[in-house]
């Protein structure tokens, strides 16, 4: 019997010859993730399980991101409370405002084609576009794994997606992942991978398939995997080896169950408020007004996706009382933005260029709506109360048409405003 990605990945971490969705292993770490949200309160589990000191301090990875710069009085004292366990126990690596912590983690090269990797973020899965089986867990956990090195986990089922052929002119990734998370359900893959493979897929650059890996969770998969390739090799700044290179499902593996796509059916699309699995084409919501519009987060805050909002704005202007925010997902991506010119274009369109960070994806900093008001934003939750009010209509998007809206002032997929390819 052939095994999926996530099996094979979990057998070499293991030793185990194989395994069996269901089956429970514990798996060695070789790298986790603490965001400054969750520090305080994974220090202070860490040391009521009576732990003196980290298994191995070079495979943790502290990053500040949500919070900064601080908005509320109490952010300061997750910083405290962060570098002091860092300075205590060591930590090597330490983002302090560089970027999403998703980003960073595989910007940086902290994560590789096949690492088992655990981060205090849901959107941890966002590091499955390198082949790495990555997930979100909870404070209590990672000082488990903080002590030892080591956790439990359950060997998903996994559900294959293929994706044949070239994707439209203007549909991108997010448009893919949200019809799948549409197709799925909020919770048509709770504890189970999702595999993507097909030629569509092979044509994704990594930057496309992080986003996708990302929103997996919006279908409460447990990871999502896609085979390294060269475009993975070249990301990662690695050669990869003979096992990294069979990180592709079996034929003969057993899926829960495989779903096919023609690329050339994608259309651009909206979740609509207030569920990631309300989905809707653009073209059916075409007219309803808005008041802001947010590109950015670890979904889409990607050089690729400033450059397709710049194609879209380049020679245009935002339209009268829009806001549109723009956060580069990290501080590289920011300055090649701005080395490249693409920052002058938005600019120059009237969008506000914050720094680098989450910002309004979580509801922090930079542009918190008010009671009645509309956004159109490509980050990954559209919730009640996520980026304000709970009677803010949250719509997610590709950045593409996130763009196009702010030019129109209203739901839109109308891209003849854009520039060549």
């Amino acid at each position: 019997m052939g095994q999926t990605i996530i099996e094979k990945i979990i057998s070499h971490n293991t030793g185990k010859e194989s395994v069996k969705p269901g089956e429970i292993v514990v798996v060695s770490v070789d790298r986790v993730m603490l965001d400054d949200i969750m520090i305080p309160f994974i220090a202070d589990k860490f040391e009521e399980m009576g732990f003196a000191k980290i298994w191995d301090s070079d495979k943790v990875v502290l990053i500040y991101d949500h919070l900064v710069p601080a908005s509320q009085l109490d952010d300061t004292r997750h910083y405290k409370v962060g570098d002091h366990f860092a300075e205590q126990y060591g930590l090597k690596h330490v983002h302090r405002s560089d970027g999403i912590c998703h980003q960073l983690m595989t910007e940086a090269g902290y994560v590789k084609p096949g690492d088992v990797v655990f981060g205090t973020d849901s959107h941890t899965t966002t590091y499955g576009c390198v082949a790495a089986f990555s997930t979100g867990i909870g404070y209590t956990e990672m000082a488990a794994i903080l002590g030892t090195g080591s956790l439990w986990v359950k060997v998903p089922e996994t559900i294959r997606i293929v994706i044949e052929g070239r994707l439209p002119d203007y549909v991108m990734s997010k448009d893919v992942i949200l019809r799948i998370i549409g197709d799925l359900g909020a919770d048509g893959a709770t504890y189970r991978a999702l595999e993507f493979c097909g030629s569509g897929v092979d044509q994704m650059s990594v930057s496309s398939r992080m986003t996708m890996a990302n929103m997996a969770i919006e279908a409460g998969a447990k990871c999502a995997l896609f085979t390294p390739d060269e475009k993975t090799a070249q990301y990662c700044q690695v050669e990869l080896d003979s096992w990294q290179k069979s990180l592709a499902g079996d034929e003969d593996a057993s899926y829960y169950k495989t779903i096919t796509y023609r690329a050339e059916d994608f259309v651009p699309v909206m979740a609509c408020p207030s569920q990631v699995d309300k989905i809707c084409n653009v073209a059916d919501l075409e007219g309803i007004q808005i008041d802001q519009v947010f590109i950015g987060s670890c979904t889409n805050g990607r050089l690729e996706d400033l450059q397709m909002a710049a194609r879209v704005l380049k020679g245009k202007k935002v339209a009268p009382f829009v806001k549109l925010i723009v956060t580069p997902a990290s501080r590289k991506v920011y300055e090649e933005a701005g080395a490249c010119g693409v920052l002058n274009v938005l600019a120059e369109a009237g969008a506000i260029i914050t720094h680098p960070g989450c910002g309004l994806c979580c509801g922090r900093t930079g542009g918190i709506l008010g009671d009645g008001e509309r956004v159109v934003a490509t980050n990954n939750r559209n919730f009640l109360g996520r980026m304000g009010t709970s009677k803010v209509e949250i719509y997610l998007a590709s950045p593409a048409v996130a763009a196009a809206c702010a030019v129109a002032g209203k739901i839109t997929a109308d891209f003849s405003c854009g520039g060549e390819s």
